[in-house]
């Protein structure tokens, strides 16, 4: 990112003139913001991945159902919009492109969150939820060599360090023997599976590289309205791009045939499907909270974190097994993860000092 985007929200688009609706808030009630919307998004997106595993396991085969309930649920994001939206933050949107442009890079990037999203489905299905997170914390990777071809990113020796040490983290596991995959799954599925996954992540990290030009060159803004109708809006066209898909697929004639041979039973199966779809979106206020409260850097890191405490959570609710390789893979992953989120932090440090150094004024600073 550039240096402007490591920069708090809180330092943006007039924060400091005490408009932000942050602004007004103490040391400690920031701080418990900050720690409910942190829970919401590990809490989401694990519980999202267990579900989703748990869909397959017992039963589940619709490749296109598991896509479309990663965004269905995206009313909810209407919640915190209608709530926290002010007449000021659409006044702020009045200097974004024009409506037919916006509509263009919310349908492409909708389709793109569509696809990708198809991907993940792919890789869970036939990859085990413990493997599947940690071959998605590769993201970091892409992201970091997207982030400075697209976004000027400088390339660090601990960015360096990190995506290194990923990378071998990943070998690890592209190497590692197949006893922990799916019942039912040959060697070649898993292939499949593993290619799925890495290519979702790349393209998750070329969809947040591309969301971040978004901001910079089209939408012109970062506030928490502008952010949320990101999300919203792409949410609505990669549900529709789910459903033609779904339809256009034939999968919908076998969703009857598979709720009726769901082995947890037929209310088991509409109520993983209705709470995976939850899940993904209390995981996307989370994102879209701590973009508000913090940056977009910090949101995305946060978002890899929970992919390194998946494979825990999968082990403990899904007896998964962990076995040497992946305990190693693991453990790589949490350094090359620290590592890159120490990176963020000093990046963060000089964001912040820069603007101080000109304004004499003392400020109280609400990042992390």
């Amino acid at each position: 990112m550039t240096a402007d985007n490591q920069q708090p929200i809180l330092g943006k688009d007039g924060a400091s003139n005490g408009q932000h609706p942050l602004a007004k808030l103490n040391r400690l009630h920031f701080w418990l913001l900050l720690a409910l919307n942190i829970i919401f998004l590990l809490a989401g997106q694990a519980a999202a991945v267990i579900l989703g595993r748990f869909y397959y396991d017992k039963g589940g085969n619709s490749k296109w159902m598991a896509t479309l309930v990663q965004t269905a649920a995206f009313p909810v994001l209407f919640i915190p919009y209608l709530f926290i939206t002010s007449p000021q933050n659409d006044l702020e949107g009045s200097n974004r492109a024009s409506f037919i442009t916006v509509s263009v890079v919310y349908f492409v990037i909708g389709v793109m969150v569509a696809g990708d999203n198809m991907l993940y489905s792919i890789g869970l299905l036939y990859l085990s939820a413990s493997t599947y997170s940690l071959i998605c914390a590769t993201q970091l990777i892409f992201s970091a060599v997207l982030s400075f071809f697209l976004n000027g990113q400088k390339f660090t020796a601990l960015i360096m360090n990190s995506v290194v040490v990923l990378s071998l983290s990943t070998a690890l596991l592209a190497v590692n023997d197949d006893t922990d995959m799916p019942s039912g799954v040959t060697k070649w599925k898993y292939v499949i599976g593993f290619l799925a996954t890495l290519g979702a992540s790349a393209m998750y990290a070329l969809l947040l590289s591309l969301m971040q030009l978004s901001f910079q060159k089209v939408l012109k803004k970062e506030t928490f309205s502008v952010v949320l109708e990101m999300q919203i809006y792409t949410a609505l066209v990669a549900t529709g791009v789910s459903i033609v898909g779904l339809f256009a697929s034939g999968e919908w004639k076998t969703l009857q045939g598979e709720m009726g041979s769901f082995t947890a039973g037929k209310l088991s199966y509409v109520m993983t499907l209705v709470w995976t779809a939850i899940a993904w979106q209390i995981c996307s206020v989370g994102v879209v909270g701590l973009v508000f409260v913090v940056s977009s850097l910090f949101s995305n890191v946060i978002s890899t974190l929970s992919l390194a405490i998946t494979p825990i959570a999968a082990v403990v609710i899904l007896h998964d097994k962990m076995n040497g390789v992946k305990i190693i893979a693991m453990l790589m992953a949490i350094w090359g993860f620290g590592t890159y989120l120490y990176q963020n932090y000093v990046d963060d440090l000089k964001a912040r000092k820069a603007p101080s150094a000109v304004d004499d004024a003392p400020t109280e600073s609400r990042s992390c």
